[in-house]
């Protein structure tokens, strides 16, 4: 059972229906019930097409996001792998014990300093893998601000128009474009430059499933660009409330004069980075 406290909830024939369809989609949703479906300690097969695990000297595992320590359990118990780093928001208690895996706990649903010090830990641990090592990404909503490293912004900044975009009712996608354009690793940034192979698992929490927009696509390609990025501020009238610093910096990506997010999916290994739900 999920739901620790489901005897005291279960006060009525209702509250016992509900409860029962909670814990139903809970389980579907766990991490261990899915990642079996797509990974054995063979190979991972997504979508017909299949990855082979046998040639490869070492794996391993970078989770961000609010299953990242759920996922990387049940992906653990199938194949071997040799270490990794785990971001997950904090006040959550990592179902994972050990020295095997770097543990972070960062802000959600705002960034904070320990989601710099995570994402700088990420990247320094992916230049150090090579041609012949696997890293598998495990995606999951919330990364977008328990990794976090400004462009030439500062994090207060960051962390202003964070409040701004979840006060104006943009959307998900809308919020992601903004986010995007303001980091160092978002939209497909963080993986554009690696030399080992990777893939990623992706639980999606987003309508749609639109890769690009789970965690801010830091794994995937990005289909936004700052001119999106600016008419977004205008729609929701943030122009006059948006610090200085980062409309010069839309609108300096906008006259060209920053290169834009990669707009073609990286194909790191035989598959592309891949939602599992």
């Amino acid at each position: 059972m999920i739901i620790q406290n489901y005897e005291d909830l279960a006060t009525s024939e209702k509250k016992t229906e509900c409860l029962d369809i909670l814990e139903a989609g809970l389980k579907a949703a766990d991490p261990e019930n899915i990642i079996p479906k797509f990974v054995t300690p063979e190979e991972i097969k997504i979508n017909g097409k299949i990855l082979k695990l046998k040639g490869f000297s070492n794996i391993y595992t970078v989770a961000f996001g609010k299953a990242g320590d759920s996922m990387t359990r049940a992906l653990n118990a199938v194949i071997p792998i040799k270490n990794g780093i785990i971001v997950i928001p904090k006040g959550s208690k990592s179902k994972i014990k050990g020295k095997k895996f770097q543990i972070f706990n960062s802000g959600h649903p705002k960034p904070d300093q320990t989601s710099v010090k995570a994402a700088k830990e990420v990247t320094k641990f992916l230049q150090n893998r090579r041609d012949g090592e696997l890293v598998i990404f495990l995606v999951s909503g919330g990364g977008s601000s328990l990794l976090a490293i400004p462009d030439d912004i500062t994090l207060d900044d960051k962390i202003y128009v964070t409040n701004l975009l979840l006060k104006s009712g943009a959307s998900i996608q809308e919020f992601n474009c903004i986010r995007k354009h303001l980091s160092k690793i978002k939209g497909g940034r963080l993986v554009e430059n690696i030399r080992c192979h990777g893939i990623g698992l992706v639980m999606s929490d987003v309508e749609g499933d639109d890769l690009s927009s789970i965690a801010s696509g830091t794994t995937y390609m990005d289909n936004t660009t700052f001119l999106d990025a600016l008419n977004i501020i205008n729609k929701y009238k943030l122009k006059n409330k948006i610090p200085l610093e980062i409309l010069q910096r839309l609108e300096d990506g906008f006259k060209g004069k920053i290169p834009e997010t990669p707009k073609k999916a990286k194909k790191i290994t035989l598959l592309q980075i891949t939602k599992i739900v």
